[in-house]
């Protein structure tokens, strides 16, 4: 049998435009695929942001439309001018200012005992303390933040109370400083971490060009560093007044459920989230002006924190710095 084919000859290799064409359209699809993970990727994050803003604009209109329900029975002139607040009563009176007061008294004291703490312990971290120990330090200080804010009520009102009335017998059980002091405690953490990140965000050679003028460790600290990071401690300071005004659990226990229009801390007094927890553990109707009253004190509350945010973005803007 004769074999038609010559095995000495060799076998053509394929053509070289083939195998381009191959490489394009494999490259093609590559790309094709690259192209829709990145916007499938895209896509979900837009719909995360998106939400959020959603859930903001919900909240915002159901506090918007209870409220001008409640404004419907209720004088705005009265509600922001009155001192007298005892929705729950027959002859029911809707004066905001009392529970205003009482929020701007609890939230003072904590900023009073929050930010110096948390201001120092942000420089220790940050310029004092070794690499190390800071590694061990920090997690341990933003532990703090998992405790529930309900441990921290009875803190207050257990242990802290009864200390203070040591040194003030005529302090009630209930009262605004032993809240304000535990409510300071408790957000310390948050100015502390924040604040140290903005410190060590601080380019090193600021630091190298004052220590070569002859600055002391102090003096850089407070003179180069805290003012270079300024920004982002005001930042730190501000979502610590957000923190302290919309505390819930600490003041209802601590500062007591009476609403008193006045600022002296020793006394008691009543915020107004400590309200909201009140109306909404079912002492009302649902339907009632007095129910509705909690939708105009939450409104408030968003904007005093509305407030305290767009000055907060006015001092960063106007002390920011770039490196």
């Amino acid at each position: 049998m004769l074999c038609l084919t010559d095995r000495s000859t060799p076998i053509p290799a394929p053509d070289k435009r083939a195998r381009q064409a191959i490489d394009d359209r494999t490259a093609a699809v590559a790309r094709r695929r690259a192209q829709l993970r990145s916007r499938v990727v895209e896509v979900v994050l837009f719909l995360a942001a998106a939400s959020s803003i959603l859930i903001t604009a919900l909240i915002i209109g159901t506090l918007v439309y209870e409220s001008f329900r409640f404004f419907s029975h209720v004088s705005i002139f009265e509600f922001v001018t009155s001192s007298d607040w005892s929705p729950t009563f027959d002859n029911a009176k809707y004066g905001i200012r009392p529970l205003v007061k009482g929020t701007l008294v609890t939230t003072a004291i904590a900023l009073l005992v929050a930010i110096p703490v948390g201001t120092v312990c942000a420089i220790w971290l940050s310029e004092y303390c070794p690499h190390r120990l800071r590694e061990l330090v920090k997690p341990a200080l933003e532990l703090l933040t998992a405790v529930p804010t309900v441990v921290f009520g009875y803190f207050a009102l257990l242990l802290v109370t009864p200390f203070l009335q040591r040194i003030y017998p005529d302090l009630p059980g209930s009262n605004m400083l032993a809240a304000g002091l535990v409510m300071g405690v408790m957000i310390v953490p948050y100015i502390a971490s924040l604040s140290e990140d903005a410190m060590r965000a601080v380019p090193g050679h600021l630091r190298e060009g004052a220590y070569a003028m002859g600055a002391t460790r102090v003096q850089v600290a407070t003179k180069v560093v805290y003012p270079a990071a300024f920004s982002g401690i005001t930042a730190a300071y501000i979502l610590a007044v957000s923190r302290a005004l919309g505390e819930t659990m600490i003041v209802a226990i601590a500062a007591g459920m009476q609403a008193n229009d006045t600022i002296r801390p020793w006394e008691q007094g009543q915020t107004l989230t400590a309200f909201i927890v009140q109306v909404s553990g079912g002492d009302l109707p649902h339907e009632s002006t007095g129910y509705q009253s909690i939708f105009a004190a939450g409104l408030t509350l968003v904007l005093m924190t509305l407030v305290f945010n767009i000055l907060g973005y006015r001092l960063r803007k106007r002390f920011r710095e770039a490196y």
